[in-house]
C-alpha cells in the first residue's frame, strides 16, 4: 500500500462513504475503509480518531470559511448579507468529488442513527461558527442566532440542490445563495 501518496484524506473519506452506502456503517470497519482507499490502517488513523469522524472531514475549515466571509462582507452589510458572503466563501470547499459522493453520502448518513446525530452536531457547530463571526462584527446575538439558523437551513437547502442538480456547471455558491434568498422572502409573511 502507499502510505506517502498524495491525497490520501480524501481517498479514505470516499471509500468509507462508499462502503457506508453498500454495507452500512455499523458493518464497515477501519481496515476495510483503508484497504479500499489504497493506504494502511495507520495512515486511517493519522487522518481520522475514528471511522464516524471521516464524514466530519473539512468541519473546521468549513467553519473558518464561513467566518472569513462574513467577516469580508462590507461595513454596512445586513446579517444575511454578510451570511450570503460566508456562503459564498464556504463554496470554495465544494468541488467536483463532493457533489460525486453527495448522493452516497446522504444514504449512509440516512441508514445509521450515529451518523444523523453526527450530522446533526456539524450543523450546530457551524451554526455557532456563523452566529459568532456575525456578533465579531457587531450584530446583536438574538440577529446573530436566527441569521445563522437561516445560514444553515441554506446552506443544507444549497447543498441538496447542488448535488442533485443536472447541470455540472453552476458552483455551490448559487445554489446555497438562491436558498438564502427564498428564506430571505419567506420571513416577509412571518
Amino acid at each position: 500500500m502507499a502510505r506517502w501518496e498524495p491525497g490520501a484524506r480524501e481517498r479514505l473519506v470516499v471509500a468509507a462513504v462508499e462502503l457506508f452506502a453498500e454495507q452500512g456503517y455499523d458493518a464497515t470497519t477501519v481496515a476495510e475503509i483503508a484497504e479500499r482507499a489504497g493506504v494502511t490502517k495507520s495512515t486511517f488513523f493519522r487522518h481520522f480518531p475514528d471511522k464516524r469522524e471521516v464524514l466530519s472531514a473539512g468541519q473546521s475549515m468549513l467553519s473558518g470559511l464561513f467566518a472569513e466571509g462574513i467577516a469580508a462582507a462590507p461595513a454596512g452589510a445586513s446579517p444575511l448579507t454578510a451570511v450570503a458572503a460566508g456562503l459564498e466563501r464556504a463554496s470554495d470547499a465544494f468541488g467536483p468529488m463532493n457533489r460525486e459522493i453527495a448522493p452516497r453520502m446522504a444514504a449512509a448518513i440516512a441508514s445509521s442513527v450515529e451518523l444523523q446525530e453526527r450530522e446533526a452536531l456539524k450543523r450546530i457547530g457551524l451554526s455557532v461558527a456563523i452566529s459568532t463571526a456575525l456578533v465579531e462584527r457587531g450584530v446583536a446575538e438574538p440577529v446573530a442566532h436566527l441569521a445563522a439558523e437561516m445560514g444553515v437551513l441554506a446552506f443544507k437547502q444549497g447543498y441538496a440542490g447542488w448535488a442533485a442538480a443536472a447541470d455540472g456547471e453552476a458552483g455551490f455558491a448559487s445554489y446555497a445563495v438562491a436558498a438564502l434568498d427564498t428564506l430571505r422572502q419567506a420571513t416577509s409573511g412571518l
